[in-house]
């Protein structure tokens, strides 16, 4: 296998495009050999999910779009990241029991955490960021 394999696609900043989002992720970590039933597609899955969400709900007007990328570095650490245009770094919210929303941030946290991961909020030179998940890739067998 090659040192890295990488993927993006660029999507409208509207909310069908979540679900996209999801299987995209779904079809490329399928196609670099991860089993549809491992923890981790799923852990991606529900990271790249809110990540998405937050690119819709959160950027106003300032982000018509956002842009999944996906790599995976010598079959050891996937990257797994959302890009929008709006340069306001992201917030976690109180998480109120009667609020539907505020915890997206949180949850990504907490599943990075639980995979062995870090969480980053990237500047991005031409405006806007990305906020990516680093990830231990499972080793072969498992």
């Amino acid at each position: 296998m090659a040192d890295h394999q990488e993927s993006t696609l660029t999507l409208p900043g509207a909310p069908e495009s979540v679900a996209s989002a999801r299987r995209h992720v779904s079809a490329v970590l399928g196609a670099w050999g991860l089993d549809p039933a491992a923890p981790l597609t799923d852990v991606v899955r529900l990271i790249v999910s809110e990540l998405a969400t937050n690119a819709v709900r959160h950027t106003d007007d300032t982000s018509p779009y956002f842009t999944v990328a996906l790599r995976l570095d010598r079959d050891e650490t996937l990257t797994a990241g959302v890009t929008d245009r709006d340069p306001r770094p992201p917030r976690r919210l109180p998480a109120e029991l009667c609020r539907d929303g505020g915890r997206g941030l949180l949850i990504v946290g907490l599943l990075a955490a639980e995979s062995g991961g870090e969480v980053a909020t990237v500047p991005d030179p031409g405006g806007g960021k990305t906020v990516r998940v680093r990830l231990p890739w499972p080793s072969a067998g498992r």
